[in-house]
């Protein structure tokens, strides 16, 4: 496999509310032999909300983080859905318009930035994993495979729609690689109704209520099928439905108390790290039961 570099954008979420992510990326991608060149200047995607209020802005901003990926001549990798979905709109709406491009490049001048359309690629990790890394090459890492785990894919939005800016001309079934991540890592998909729906993080500031409904009935729905955790390849995602789970808990008036882990996370448990490495510690709904699933099928059989 020849070698793996990517001008890392992290996201603020990750270096923010979930550290945990942040640190599990780090000890993964140096496992799986893939250099990360930190942007550590870029600046926040703006998640779509700036877009909302001021798109000239938003396309700066994101025109900023894509010409420092460009410096470091190596594709651009993320580790944010929400990020990814609010970048792909920018770069669309920057790769159209030579004009307008010209434009925001001379706000990005007195930096000496540039950005040019020509090559550039900004993938999500999950992304990379399949079409980059190779699932058989990960599956051949695997030192703790994860059999006798019942895992629910959480996509989020932000990678799935729409499907014209997020390259599913080129790779139609990128809505179905977290469940075929999961398998090469020995795990079990479980499908449930909410896999593909929105968590309700976008709508939780104006309305509560709606967003803490929709993030219990998902993880209520998940345990309705048996699954043992739910894994997402987005920050803000995991913030609904684990940091607000207690509160949806009590919106969808059920005990929930179902783990949901990074994305990051789940493949260092295959490759062999340990949870308190990974920083599961820090979740809000208990990663135990997790914990305990892997240590009971990778304990030996009594004699």
């Amino acid at each position: 496999m020849s070698e793996m570099r990517y001008a890392y954008w992290p996201g603020c979420v990750s270096r923010g509310f979930t550290t945990e992510l942040h640190g599990s990326m780090a000890l993964v991608s140096d496992r799986l032999g893939i250099e990360l060149i930190e942007l550590d200047r870029a600046n926040c995607s703006g998640a779509g909300v700036i877009a909302e209020h001021n798109q000239e802005l938003a396309d700066t901003l994101n025109a900023r983080t894509f010409a420092l990926a460009q410096k470091t001549d190596a594709p651009m990798l993320n580790i944010c859905s929400t990020c990814q979905g609010a970048q792909s709109e920018c770069q669309q709406r920057l790769d159209a318009d030579s004009e307008y491009r010209s434009h925001i490049n001379e706000t990005l001048a007195p930096e000496g930035l540039n950005y040019d359309r020509e090559g550039f690629t900004n993938k999500n990790f999950l992304w990379v994993l399949v079409e980059d890394y190779g699932l058989d090459n990960l599956k051949e890492r695997v030192q703790r495979p994860l059999s006798g785990l019942r895992v629910g894919p959480f996509y989020g939005c932000y990678i799935l729609r729409p499907r014209h800016r997020l390259g599913y001309d080129d790779h139609p079934e990128r809505d179905l690689y977290m469940d075929r991540l999961i398998e090469a890592l020995g795990g079990e998909v479980v499908q449930y109704d909410g896999a593909r729906k929105c968590c309700g993080f976008p709508v939780v500031t104006m309305a509560r209520e709606v967003s803490l409904r929709q993030a219990g009935t998902h993880l209520g729905d998940a345990l309705d099928a048996g699954a043992d955790c739910l894994v997402t390849p987005c920050p803000l995602c995991h913030l609904n439905l684990d940091m607000q789970q207690p509160e949806a808990a009590k919106v969808v008036n059920r005990e929930l108390g179902l783990p949901v882990l990074h994305l990051p996370q789940l493949i260092g448990l295959a490759l062999g790290f340990q949870p308190e490495e990974l920083g599961m510690r820090r979740h809000i709904a208990s990663t135990e039961w997790v914990e305990e699933r892997l240590s009971a099928e990778t304990a030996p059989a009594p004699a």
